[in-house]
């Protein structure tokens, strides 16, 4: 039954809240540092030949960490290490994460290694079929070997993340990211200087050792911590996260599967691989901050309440986090969208990314960014049925999604082309297309899963953050007609403080109490400081 009833800020989303300030002040930091990172990058490589292959290379790195590592193994560990720290089951929760951690390390490694065998035929079969000539082929072979080593680390260290979160540690796991831009940035500024294209490859590993490094400390003052040389296929709880990850697994193959084809239709057109890379990336950065950052703090918090037997605090706290959440993402979007042209060169125009550089980027970016707010409901809904221990149904609604995806891609990019438009704007168009289509089935089948989602509490707040938008778009267009002759530095830059401050005028003068949370966050944030 739907409510219109404003939600009581109870305990746990309070908790979730402050939970989440710290997530996200962690991660803006990261994004800061992933900026300076991707500057750097594109200031010495630009959209040349030796950085398309490295974003390829980086490609099945990236892959091997989100199938076994990543978003599959956080989605099905943490709510089943959560259920057993919340009945007390201390011991048995230690021998889980051991028998996890084995088990990760081993898989990567084997499949790391015969990748590394086998490197230049995945290169041309796989990664990059459409780059031209043996020295790109085996540049990019050279860097994937390099790179492989960054998820053998990388799945170490997101186990590490998914057990500090589940015991409400959240500031090392936050700061993890930025890390590993640092180790990204040591190698442009030190090891590209001496080594090449391959000093970059180095910093990735660099960053992939920072990564897990930052969050050791944390783990080491975990109380009962004990580990234990085993597989652990006895223990029910690990063939519960087995089960669990199963169709997590298949829903995260067929995400990786979208990029490499994006990645391998890319590879046609010069300078498509970085462009539709780096406005990618460029868009993740609210949505990591806004929704990725909730959703990290959100899930343990979901399933200790699934734990208690209380659906209903789980419903209220996934509406409030909801309405907070697009109130933010939407304002961010349609800054991106409005802005991008400006802030893309303001960011990356220097060195080897040149004017054709930033128009190529930006145009990626206009259609990766009308998707934004989708990727938010989907981070957070997708982790509310993680904590209620069904990984099948955003599974099988993500697979629908990002099969859809695929046929977009094709056939987007072929529409692009036929009408005159640069065809990897496509791959972005298809992108949010397909994401639209399964945050808005994921809603559909949360509501009927918990009784409801206080839809109308969750539009009231979308109403409020719509009309402060729209003022702030106004405002923005009138801004960038009037500095229409102006530096992009400047439209950039005074263009993002102008559209805060509408935005907020507005969502104060309609008494939106999102604010009031931001305030309190705010608050709490300098009283901790000092």
């Amino acid at each position: 039954m739907e409510s219109s009833e404003p939600i009581n800020a109870g305990t746990d989303n309070q908790r979730i809240a402050r939970a989440a300030g710290t997530v996200m002040l962690a991660m803006i930091l990261g994004q800061i540092f992933s900026l300076v990172s991707s500057m750097l990058i594109t200031g010495a490589f630009g959209t040349s030949a030796q950085n398309e292959a490295f974003f390829a290379a980086n490609r099945l790195p990236d892959i091997l960490y989100n199938l076994v590592a990543g978003g599959a193994l956080a989605s099905a560990f943490i709510p089943t290490f959560t259920t057993l720290l919340t009945r007390g089951e201390r011991k048995t929760a230690w021998k889980l994460a051991s028998a996890v951690a084995n088990l990760v390390t081993l898989i990567l490694v084997l499949i790391c290694i015969l990748t590394a065998i086998f490197a230049p035929w995945v290169v041309r079969t796989i990664l990059a079929p459409g780059f031209s000539g043996e020295e790109n082929i085996q540049l990019t072979a050279s860097l994937l070997r390099i790179q492989l080593i960054a998820p053998i680390v990388f799945g170490l260290s997101g186990l590490i993340m998914g057990i500090l979160n589940a015991h409400q540690s959240f500031l090392w796991p936050a700061f993890a990211p930025a890390m590993y831009s640092i180790g990204k940035i040591i190698g442009v500024l030190f090891f590209v200087p001496r080594f090449g294209p391959q000093g970059l490859a180095w910093g990735v590993v660099l960053g992939a050792v920072m990564h897990g490094l930052i969050q050791l400390p944390a783990l080491l003052r975990l109380p009962e911590r004990k580990y234990s040389l085993s597989l652990g296929l006895s223990i029910p709880e690990v063939r519960e996260v087995a089960r669990l990850m199963g169709p997590r697994l298949i829903g995260v193959s067929i995400v990786q599967l979208n990029f490499l084809i994006n990645t391998r239709l890319a590879s046609n057109w010069e300078g498509a691989v970085t462009a539709i890379s780096v406005s990618f990336a460029l868009m993740l950065i609210p949505e990591a901050a806004i929704a990725q950052a909730a959703a990290i703090a959100a899930l343990p918090t979901f399933s200790a309440q699934v734990a208690r037997g209380k659906p209903e605090e789980m419903r209220n706290s996934l509406a409030l986090l909801l309405r907070t959440v697009l109130s933010l993402a939407l304002p961010a979007a349609f800054g991106l969208i409005l802005l991008r042209n400006p802030l893309v060169s303001l960011i990356y125009e220097r060195g080897e990314f040149n004017a054709l550089s930033t128009q190529l980027v930006s145009w990626a970016l206009l259609w990766y960014a009308t998707g934004l707010v989708f990727h938010c409901i989907v981070e957070i809904v997708s982790r509310a049925f993680y904590a209620l221990h069904d990984t099948r149904t955003p599974v099988a609604v993500g697979v629908a999604a990002m099969s859809l995806n695929i046929a977009f891609s094709f056939l987007f990019s072929w529409l692009f082309g036929r009408i005159g438009w640069q065809p990897h704007g496509g791959l972005a168009l298809a992108n949010s297309l397909a994401t639209a289509l399964e945050s808005v089935a994921l809603l559909y089948y949360m509501r009927k899963r918990i009784g409801g989602l206080h839809l109308k509490v969750i539009g009231s707040g979308m109403a409020k953050a719509a009309l402060a938008t729209g003022a702030m778009s106004g405002a923005l267009l009138v801004w960038m007609w009037l500095m229409k002759t102006s530096a992009n530095w400047l439209v950039a830059i005074a263009g993002v403080l102008v559209g805060a401050l509408v935005y907020l005028a507005v969502m104060a003068a309609v008494k939106a109490p999102e604010l009031q949370l931001v305030a309190g966050l705010l608050r709490r944030f300098k009283r901790s400081e000092k």
